[in-house]
């Protein structure tokens, strides 16, 4: 028989980017009565290093409080849909979702994408209009833009019944119209637990927990946390993790609930709670824990399939070694295991060659990959984004899509389009607003967008903001040049010098400056027009015997922004890695040594390893 466990409420908080889901959650830690565990620092969900100094959310992340009697499992949930194994991983564990939602920005491509998932579970929704104190603030034109917005992605004109609720998430406050703000969010926790449907579970059914995330801990092992289904369990059970293709018997050695941000020991679970259970040492994301006497596998998280690929190797450079502590291509190969046991979006092969294939949803996911692995003390070397093409019932090639909505200054528009047009890109919809800014909604090949960041932060003068989702696989559009400047070759090893810069900078702009050291191969520089050059940085002034009656000629160098990790893969040619280590961020040829690059664009082909 159905039942409801009217004692718990779960739910995800859904954005795009930076509107506030973390700081929201903070406040409701706050009022809730949560004091002393962990609440002395703001955005406490944000606890990767990363994340912080980012001020994004990179991973899914449980907490509880409690109201009224009345435990609320909230679920913070990255904004960017290439996090959005994540968002669907979390998704798996709750009844309900809030809908945030900036009073200024108005809905993005982002809101569009978690809100389709959660509608596409049938979640209720309720919408929570934040930052109203924006001095931007339009907060009644983002309410009627977000009913458009449910409306399209829903075709149940009821799904407009949604609570909707005013907020300033940073103060705390909150109100159902704009006019009447109370100085609290207790109307927001009171429509949660009216509104959000408690757990059901069936009393009849033995115990099942779908596996949602996994965690680790140096005294307990592997630690399975996820939300369970139907039955309970207590400490020294005996029960069997059912795996895709096998089982695992395992014991409850202990049972964790959440308590704010942190975990709490309880002798037992019940039907409908989030829960971290220990003693299984085999375990993945999706798999379902049992009774040995009644096995009944749930159905396991799926996820969209990854639309680019990136190549791992160890480091190649003559530098390697230097500055990281581990430098093996085992070592590589095993960090990336763990990296795919507990994200669910990403794909790994290991290669012939002793590179690995890294699969995932996008550049930044990757970025973000590698920029973990360099914190931890890894050097390694990435190759550019590829874009994973597939084949349609007709055997007709087909690629990603993205629908790619540009807002920025009405004279830097002409340039943007220009731009992008050599890109394959289709304008579907251009709308001028006040402050002569223009929207203009593309779509465009994902490989379109690989490495044209920077080209339109630098067209707009930093003041565009381009956002995208995916719209899906389309027929290929065709070929077009992915980047029409060359690179800056190093021919030899050595110390970059001052003057061997100064002289070189016509050739380009240099990433490079005095004091670094150089090797053969190495990208030392952007070249201003089509084609490799090769040079030597490493040049000093030769002295003579004469003497000038003037001042001596000065070297005064043009100030070198060096690129960042996600700037670098951007940057770089098929030909091309990145290599990273903690300490520097540097490009290279995948073929270093200068004469055998010649053979190799002789032939006319480069060896397939090398792809």
């Amino acid at each position: 028989m159905l039942k409801r466990n009217e004692n718990i409420r779960n739910i995800a908080i859904i954005a795009h980017v930076d509107h506030g889901k973390t700081t929201l959650v903070d406040a409701l830690f706050k009022q809730s009565g949560l004091v002393g565990k962990g609440m002395d620092v703001d955005r406490v969900m944000d606890s990767g290093d990363i994340e912080r100094e980012r001020g994004i959310t990179i991973s899914a992340k449980n907490c509880a409080i409690n109201y009224k009697g009345v435990k609320i499992n909230i679920i913070d949930t990255p904004g960017h849909a290439d996090f959005g194994g994540e968002v669907e991983r979390g998704l798996s564990m709750v009844d309900g979702v809030v809908l945030l939602c900036d009073a200024a920005e108005g809905p993005l491509p982002q809101t569009r994408f978690v809100l389709e998932k959660a509608l596409g579970k049938n979640l209720p929704v309720i919408v929570v209009i934040n930052k109203i104190d924006r001095a931007d603030a339009r907060a009644e034109d983002v309410l009627n833009e977000v009913y458009d917005l449910l409306l399209e992605l829903s075709s149940d004109e009821s799904i407009l019944e949604v609570p909707v609720f005013y907020a300033n998430g940073r103060a705390g406050v909150c109100g159902t119209s704009l006019d009447d703000i109370k100085d609290n969010l207790y109307q927001l926790l009171d429509c949660i637990v009216s509104y959000i449907p408690a757990p059901e579970y069936d009393d009849e059914e033995p115990f099942q927990m779908l596996v949602s995330d996994l965690s680790y801990s140096d005294f307990l092992g592997r630690l399975a946390v996820g939300k369970v289904i139907n039955g309970s369990a207590s400490t020294n059970d005996s029960l069997v993790c059912l795996k895709e293709d096998r089982e695992e018997n395992l014991r409850v050695t202990r049972l964790q609930a959440y308590d704010g941000p942190v975990f709490k020991e309880v002798p037992s679970i019940s039907a409908g709670d989030i829960v971290v259970l220990s003693g299984v040492s085999d375990v993945s994301i999706g798999d379902t824990i049992c009774t040995k006497e009644e096995k009944k596998a749930l159905p396991r998280i799926k996820v969209d399939e990854p639309t680019v690929s990136m190549l791992f190797s160890k480091n190649i450079s003559p530098l390697a070694g230097r500055d990281g502590k581990i430098v093996t291509s085992a070592k590589i190969w095993e960090r990336l295991q763990k990296e795919a046991l507990r994200n669910v979006s990403i794909r790994i092969e290991k290669n012939m060659d002793d590179t690995f294939t890294v699969k995932g949803r996008g550049e930044f996911q990757m970025a973000i990959i590698v920029e973990e692995m360099r914190r931890e003390g890894f050097e390694l070397c990435v190759g550019r984004p590829h874009i994973i093409f597939k084949t349609d019932s007709e055997g007709r090639k087909t690629e990603p899509i993205e629908v790619l909505l540009i807002d920025c200054p009405e004279e830097s528009s002409g340039v943007v389009m220009e731009k992008l047009g050599k890109r394959k890109a289709i304008i579907s919809d251009i709308t001028y607003t006040a402050g002569d800014r223009v929207k203009i909604r593309f779509e465009i090949p994902s490989r379109g967008l690989i490495g044209y960041r920077d080209e339109f932060l630098t067209d707009t003068k930093g003041f565009g903001i381009m956002n995208s989702y995916i719209k899906g696989y389309e027929p290929y559009k065709g070929d077009f040049p992915d980047r029409f400047s060359g690179s800056l070759i190093c021919d030899r090893a050595g110390t970059a010098v001052a003057y061997g810069i100064w002289e070189l900078e016509d050739r380009g702009r240099m990433f490079i400056v005095p004091g670094d050291e150089v090797y053969e191969g190495e990208v030392v520089g952007e070249r201003n027009r089509e084609g490799d050059l090769m040079l030597n940085p490493t040049r000093t002034k030769k002295l003579t015997n004469l003497r000038a009656a003037g001042k001596d000629e000065a070297v005064a160098l043009t100030p070198v922004v060096k690129p960042s990790l996600e700037q670098a893969i951007q940057f770089i040619k098929d030909d091309e890695l990145v290599e990273v280590t903690p300490n520097a961020i540097r490009m290279c040829k995948k073929i270093l040594d200068t004469q055998k690059r010649k053979i190799f664009n002789n032939r006319g082909e480069i060896p397939e390893y090398l792809n």
